[in-house]
């Protein structure tokens, strides 16, 4: 019985999102997104995983790594910037970073099996940031990736984007670049999940909109 517990906690822990996550930033905000497989192993254990969080109505963060570490970090998060904003009144987005660059440090000695993209809106303009597993923050003034489709997402970001990108062409972009890493990696795949964040606050992009940009 004991064999079996061990043996289901290391399932458990081999559970990973295997993921293609990127961010860019356009003149209206920033755009968020990430395919939808998750997996135990070689085996897709779902079709319908949650890689881009609302974190606060102009924050978002993007997942890749354990499913397990990723939720803590999102519920962490959560509480912490609605307690921050009940303090001060305002969040910032480098602010955001700041706090989970210091949860990610403050457990490198055990890490968080994740790599994260910060994004959000900060005195009208798109913000971007990445994040490593021992707390590393970085900066990107264009556009960022992570995850294992990461390299071939690269590909046609480099090759697509340009300074003063439009919103909606920097939405159609995203989900090109994902669907890129989606035919190469196949630890990605099972659709595409998009996210906006403008003066209007955080959108998740429906379905059809998606569809709409890759024919």
């Amino acid at each position: 019985m004991q064999n079996k517990q061990v043996s289901d906690n290391q399932e458990m822990d081999e559970l990973k999102t295997g993921t293609t996550t990127l961010g860019l930033t356009t003149e209206e905000g920033v755009i968020l997104a990430a395919d939808k497989r998750a997996s135990i192993g070689r085996m897709t254990a779902s079709k319908f995983a949650k890689k881009v969080y609302r974190l606060d109505d102009r924050i978002g963060l993007t997942i890749a790594g354990s499913v397990g570490d990723a939720q803590k970090i999102v519920r962490t998060m959560r509480s912490q910037l609605k307690m921050k904003k009940l303090e001060t009144q305002e969040l910032s987005v480098r602010g955001a970073g700041t706090l989970l660059a210091n949860i990610l440090h403050g457990s490198k000695m055990m890490p968080y099996m994740n790599q994260f993209v910060l994004g959000g809106l900060e005195d009208g303009e798109g913000v971007l940031y990445d994040l490593d597993p021992a707390g590393g923050l970085m900066k990107h003034e264009r556009f960022t990736a992570t995850g294992s489709g990461s390299q071939m997402a690269y590909g046609v970001l480099e090759d697509n984007y340009e300074t003063g990108l439009d919103h909606g062409d920097a939405k159609d972009l995203a989900v090109n670049a994902v669907q890129a890493a989606i035919e190469r990696d196949t630890a990605s795949g099972n659709g595409i999940m998009v996210a906006e964040i403008t003066e209007d606050g955080y959108e998740v992009l429906e379905d059809r909109e998606i569809e709409s940009s890759l024919e």
